[in-house]
């Protein structure tokens, strides 16, 4: 959903949810009956979404698996022309090395880890969509030493990729590791365009506390991701259901407004994203954040 928040001198916040297909929504989102096209559904209440499906790119080979053209013109076609859409950027290209149920097993390198060819590629699915292309995440895994040295290590690899990255877009990135967020991180980010994306959830500190010790490095625009400490505890809760608040987590969200009505002071433009996992049911979750909103105006 598309807020304002304040008046004109206050930036603008753009809310929405992490994906979309949830027929547990009907009755919140959805209709209650009949077959609908999901995305055009929710357009009709909300102005952004994360696109995350995309996401999950690197398989048992070492070949990428980008976007289908047909799927991204069918979404570009569900939207009106002021959507947004935050999209994820494919871990074949921010994985280190490839996922591994073995924890104990050798580690085997990515060959597309920061790929500017394959970061290119993906670039050109996005086409149709690329009027409504919002946000777009690097999100990384925790890097252990092992997958990446150091936080040095770190800025030296990506810096050298985002220095070659396309211009025109608005570029993000989200770290797990939280011994990552540090000054010199900060720093790295605002030197080379990039933005920061405040995850809260797992086991990362808690963005208030992020954003009180380095806020002020925050510029221009912010991405914030609510998600919930774990999916499983949450998951048996609501039996995979989505349409209730069965962890209300109040505190949180009366930091989260005070954050917001500072960022939007300001005036940085912000994007927030909730998941299911944060409280059982992301558009109840968006209801609760707007009344805090409306009430702290």
């Amino acid at each position: 959903m598309l807020i304002v928040v304040g008046m004109a001198a206050r930036n603008t916040l753009h809310i929405g949810t992490c994906s979309w297909k949830y027929d547990s929504w009907r009755g919140l989102v959805y209709p209650e009956t009949g077959d609908l096209n999901y995305l055009r559904e929710y357009a009709r209440t909300y102005r952004t979404v994360e696109i995350d499906q995309w996401f999950w790119s690197l398989f048992d080979g070492d070949t990428a698996v980008l976007p289908k053209p047909g799927a991204v013109s069918e979404y570009a076609e569900s939207v009106p022309e002021d959507f947004i859409f935050c999209v994820k950027v494919p871990n074949s290209i921010t994985l280190t090395h490839h996922y591994s149920k073995d924890k104990s097993g050798p580690l085997r390198p990515n060959p597309c880890f920061l790929s500017i060819p394959l970061m290119e590629r993906f670039l050109a699915t996005l086409e149709p969509i690329r009027p409504q292309l919002g946000p777009l995440i690097f999100q990384f895994e925790y890097l252990n030493k092992k997958k990446m040295n150091s936080l040095g290590e770190f800025i030296s690899r990506f810096g050298a990729f985002a220095r070659e990255l396309p211009p025109g877009y608005d570029y993000f990135a989200e770290t797990r590791n939280p011994n990552y967020l540090k000054r010199p991180y900060f720093d790295f980010l605002g030197a080379h365009g990039l933005f920061h994306v405040f995850l809260h959830g797992y086991y990362m500190d808690p963005i208030f506390d992020i954003y009180e010790r380095f806020g002020s490095l925050v510029r221009d625009r912010t991405v914030i991701r609510l998600h919930g400490p774990g999916r499983q505890e949450i998951e048996k809760q609501t039996g995979n259901s989505w349409d209730r608040i069965v962890a209300p987590r109040d505190s949180d969200l009366d930091r989260l407004a005070a954050m917001l009505t500072d960022l939007a002071d300001r005036q940085i433009e912000t994007f927030l994203y909730v998941n299911n996992h944060f409280e059982g049911s992301a558009p109840r979750t968006i209801t609760r954040i707007e009344q805090r909103l409306r009430n702290s105006a």
